[in-house]
């Protein structure tokens, strides 16, 4: 009697050539400078730096500041509001109040290149992004309150002030620091600004982009996540990168954006693959198949609040099944494979509406905790038309392995400020992966 062959199931408990074939993990150097807010309670923070780019006292520089961790977080959330209320939902009027003849509708959310907007319009609408991100850290957490002498806790006034000249002093430096945001609160860091009075280098429109941070600065925030170190070897990068676009391909069906020009810069010269489904994203990580260098999200968000929770960032593809950091958390590999999940992320979601307090960050935080590298991703409702354009410029320079993440991020959020006059980029978040780049085998 004939039997019919068949693959067994084959476990590998010990790998003595593994040394062999992987590599050291890389190393990366210190940030230039680490910003620190810790919530000690309901009205208490702590503030905190350090980093060779701050003089050197013989430790970090610390402050307990009387507080409330939910009123910050709270101004941040209407930042990112003033940011799509007074910037991309502005409509140029006449002086009847009707929309003006002869401009764009809603030009600062269907253009990518401001250059050719009034000067004087353009440069009041940015002073008051500038002017709100300058009140979140110099103002509400860094400044004084004459009706409250104790809101700097147990370090007096005179400690604040000098922990508040000093990192003034540091950021307003004319060369770009390496700085990580080590946030317990989620703060828009990149759309934060220097005050007015601080010395920028230049007037107009060009000195009022210097103000911000995501200006100056390299930029991560962490949010105190950071990538899993899981071994002390590193795998063989690949001869050809290996990425993934997952995707709604409902967005955009009369191709107004560049999205599918981006699609095409990922499945170029690479191991590409395309999800549009839940389904296939829960089979791959299942399955420990996310053995990827980058992964690029294009798709529609929407913020679900649960119980007692702050609402959080829920994305679907094109099937419309829900992905939030639950489902990454809910899905280890079946295989004990978890240490092939590496990529840089980026999340392009078209979110639906930011609610006040909505914890951008959360998902991002699920995929930095299953072993991604860095997640990259707007802190605002971003138009389409930026997000793709944005996401074409950094998709390719990236796939090139020449830069890191974070020096991408930050020459974009200086080019598009400084050649086309729009701000969005700022709005554009590194969470770690600051000195992530593509390698090739």
């Amino acid at each position: 009697m004939s039997r019919v062959p068949r693959e067994l199931p084959v476990r590998v408990v010990q790998d003595p050539s593994r040394g062999f074939t992987r590599f050291p993990r890389r190393t990366a150097a210190a940030p230039d400078l680490v910003v620190g807010v810790d919530r000690l309670g309901h009205d208490l923070v702590q503030v905190r730096m350090h980093g060779p780019a701050l003089p050197d006292l013989g430790s970090e520089h610390r402050l307990t500041l009387r507080r409330s961790p939910a009123e910050i977080e709270a101004v941040a959330a209407r930042l990112r509001h003033v940011w799509k209320r007074e910037f991309i939902d502005a409509q140029p009027l006449d002086e009847r109040g009707r929309p003006a003849p002869g401009r764009t509708e809603l030009p600062y959310a269907t253009l990518v290149d401001l250059g050719g907007e009034p000067e004087e319009e353009l440069y009041a609408a940015v002073e008051e992004l500038a002017a709100q991100g300058s009140y979140l850290l110099f103002d509400l957490l860094l400044g004084g309150n004459p009706g409250h002498p104790d809101r700097s806790g147990g370090d007096g006034d005179g400690g604040l002030r000098i922990f508040r000249d000093i990192l003034t002093f540091v950021l307003a430096g004319e060369r770009p620091l390496r700085i990580r945001f080590d946030s317990e609160l989620f703060i828009p860091w990149p759309m934060l600004a220097l005050p007015r009075s601080a010395p920028t280098g230049g007037r107009g429109l060009d000195g009022l982009f210097r103000r911000f941070l995501g200006h100056r600065h390299r930029i991560e925030q962490t949010c105190g996540h950071y990538a899993g170190v899981r071994d002390r070897l590193e795998p063989r990068p690949p001869v050809v990168p290996v990425v993934s676009l997952n995707h709604d391909a409902a967005i955009d069906p009369l191709g107004r954006t560049r999205a599918a020009e981006v699609a095409a810069a990922l499945a170029r010269d690479t191991k590409f693959t395309e999800r549009t489904t839940r389904a296939e994203l829960l089979r791959a990580l299942e399955e420990g198949r996310l053995d990827e260098q980058f992964m690029y999200f294009w798709c529609h968000g929407k913020f679900r609040t649960d119980d007692g929770q702050s609402p959080c960032l829920v994305v679907r593809l094109t099937d419309g099944g829900e992905i939030d950091a639950y489902t990454v958390r809910g899905r280890p590999p079946v295989n004990g494979s978890e240490d092939s999940f590496r990529p840089l992320v980026m999340l392009n979601a078209c979110y639906a509406g930011v609610p006040s307090g909505a914890d951008l960050a959360h998902l991002g935080r699920a995929l930095i905790e299953r072993g991604a590298r860095g997640v990259i991703g707007p802190q605002i409702e971003m138009p389409q038309v930026f997000a793709a354009e944005y996401a074409l410029a950094f998709v390719t320079r990236y796939l090139e392995g020449e830069e890191t993440a974070g020096e991408i991020a930050h020459a974009l959020a200086r080019r598009f400020a400084d050649r086309y006059r729009n701000p969005l980029g700022f709005a554009y978040a590194l969470h770690g992966g600051m000195d992530e780049r593509l390698e090739r085998g």
